[in-house]
């Protein structure tokens, strides 16, 4: 199963050269990264190559970080292809609590990456329903 790593971060200059700095010191490669902001804090997620591994390593520095569980699958680039997945979700009543996406513009496919409570159930009706689930290892090294 794929994890992302959550990062809870004071809202000021330098935090994210400081954590950037640690992955890049233990050789963890960065392959997707948003910032949320809500005042004088905010969340840095990150999907690494190594999450656990980086968890480990921004923990070991004194930085606040969590491992979380997450859902990636294969959509469509073209208009209504992410439609398609939040109406299965929506019907199904799963609730996505924190998403973020990118495209893999040679294949003319993007990935959707979101976290719900009921991993497992999530990725049982996406593949029921024709949705390519990415493995983690997929995932790290797209």
């Amino acid at each position: 199963m794929p994890h992302q790593v959550s990062v809870f971060a004071e809202n000021k200059p330098g935090k994210i050269s400081r954590v950037t700095e640690v992955l890049s010191r233990n050789n963890i490669n960065i392959r997707a990264i948003t910032i949320s902001d809500s005042g004088d804090y905010g969340i840095i997620k990150l999907l690494l190559d190594k999450p656990a591994e980086g968890n480990e390593c921004l923990k070991n520095e004194g930085i606040t970080s969590t491992l979380k569980d997450i859902v990636a699958i294969i959509i469509d680039d073209s208009p209504g292809g992410l439609h398609k997945a939040a109406s299965l979700l929506s019907n199904s009543n799963i609730n996505v609590e924190d998403a973020y996406g990118f495209t893999i513009r040679e294949k003319n496919q993007a990935v959707f990456v979101f976290q719900v409570e009921d991993v497992p159930l999530t990725e049982k009706l996406l593949k029921e329903a024709g949705f390519t689930i990415i493995s983690d290892k997929e995932l790290y090294y797209l």
